[in-house]
This record gives structure tokens, sequence and C-alpha cells, in this order.
């Protein structure tokens, strides 16, 4: 059986190893990530129903943001921001 391939990404100007076909959102839950960004009222927020109901998991990917991190794939040189980032 062949390894699964991997790819680089960026977290928060980070680079971080993923499997290829993860999503974004399993690769920053399984490297440790709690917040991925913040509610209106500054409380941290992180995936809740991990098939893009809820809307919990935005970040900011290739520079557009509101993007749900649980519906996106991992690729070489994917950029993720998330509000520990942000001001």
């Amino acid at each position: 059986m062949n390894a699964p391939t991997s790819v680089t990404i960026r977290v928060d100007g980070r680079s971080l190893r993923v499997a290829e076909g993860t999503t974004v959102a399993a690769a920053l839950l399984n490297d440790g990530w709690l917040e991925f960004r913040r509610s209106v009222s500054g409380e941290s927020r992180t995936p809740l129903c991990g098939m893009g109901i809820c809307h919990e998991c935005r970040v900011i990917i290739n520079d557009v943001e509101h993007q749900r991190a649980c519906l996106v794939t991992v690729s070489e040189g994917l950029r993720v921001t998330t509000s520990a980032a942000t001001p």
C-alpha cells in the first residue's frame, strides 16, 4: 500500500504538512487549532457541524474571507488565516 501524499499549507504564516484530501478544518483541528474565528462578541469559535451548515469554521483562504474550512480540501501552497492572526 502506498503512503498518502502530503501537501504543505500555510496557516497564519506557519508551514503545516497535511495528507492530501484532508479538509482545511480537519488539518487545523489535527494540529491543535482551537480558534478558527471570533464571534461578533469576541468569543472563540471552532467547527461544530463539520458539514458546512453552522458556518463556525470560517477562515480566510487564499485572501478570500468567510470560507468554510470544513468544505475546502487542502492543496499545495494553500494559505489559511484564522482570527488568531487578525486583530
